[in-house]
């Protein structure tokens, strides 16, 4: 009998340490717990270590705190032209303010997601129908054949519609920290018209650089016509009759520069004196 309650007693000692190791729980970094209570939750939300719960009597749900990330795909919103996209993937980030999860998880209990950090994403399913909602929205404002060029600028607009979205039930609570477009496929005819589009826009700016050329061209000839324009005033106005008869005087110096031998008269000299080879007509 003995014996049977030796082994008794070890069972039981055994079974309520196994119970008792059983409560213990870690919390990484980037996660808290919210811990509930015969079905009372604990709004101070435990962080990061290593705690203990009573088993059977508590639970301890791990949240993740820092940012989460998740996709939106295959969407088809249609543009401000109304034409459909034929294809829009987003991936958005987001997360939810420590010290706000505990309540935020009461409020939406339906709503949380298994996180693959090893926690709860809070809300999840909330944020998620909001995010798919923003991208509509977003791209209802732009033109299709405009939404290549503004992908950036797309994913901003989504990102703050989707914050404001969020602020109207829960001011404070949620930071949407960034939204990507990693994929936008307009329909094939919206593509084509695109393409062309854009050889159209090249071949225009390929006209106006030739126009830019031209005008230069132009430019430089009207300069080059002013300076040679001017040159011929300033020499024109250094051509005086005086200046003239020295030229003409020199130039028949030149002729008559023979050894006395030769007197050079030359035709329509009327108003110019002449220079004669006064050595030559003395002999």
């Amino acid at each position: 009998m003995k014996s049977a309650s030796r082994i008794l007693t070890l069972v039981l000692f055994g079974g309520i340490f196994v119970l008792a190791s059983c409560g213990f729980y870690v919390v990484d970094t980037g996660q808290v717990a919210v811990e509930k209570t015969l079905g009372t939750v604990n709004k101070n939300e435990i962080g990061e270590g290593v705690h203990w719960h009573m088993p059977l009597v508590t639970t301890a749900d791990v949240f993740v705190t820092k940012e989460i990330a998740f996709d939106l795909t295959d969407l088809k919103p249609k543009a401000a032209d109304n034409l459909s996209l034929k294809d829009l993937d987003v991936t958005v980030y987001y997360k939810v303010i420590p010290g706000q999860i505990a309540e935020t998880d009461i409020k939406y209990s339906g709503s949380r997601a298994y996180n693959s950090d090893g926690g709860f994403s809070p809300a999840f399913q909330l944020v998620w129908r909001e995010a798919r909602g923003a991208a509509y929205d977003a791209v209802a404002k732009i033109d299709s054949l405009a939404l290549h060029k503004r992908r950036e600028a797309l994913g901003d607009d989504v990102a703050l519609l989707l914050q404001d979205r969020l602020e109207i039930s829960d001011p404070g609570v949620f930071a949407v920290t960034r939204v990507i477009i990693r994929a936008l496929n307009t329909d094939p005819s919206i593509e084509r018209s695109i393409q062309m589009a854009v050889e159209n826009e090249k071949k225009l700016e390929a006209k106006k650089l030739e126009v830019d050329i031209a005008r230069q061209e132009a430019q430089i000839e009207v300069e080059r016509a002013k300076g040679i324009a001017e040159a011929n005033k300033i020499i024109n106005a250094s051509l005086t009759a005086e200046y003239l008869q020295h030229e003409v005087n020199m130039a028949l110096k030149g002729f008559a520069d023979n050894s006395g031998s030769v007197v050079v008269i030359p035709a329509n000299m009327q108003g110019f004196d002449l220079i004669l080879d006064t050595k030559s007509m003395k002999k």
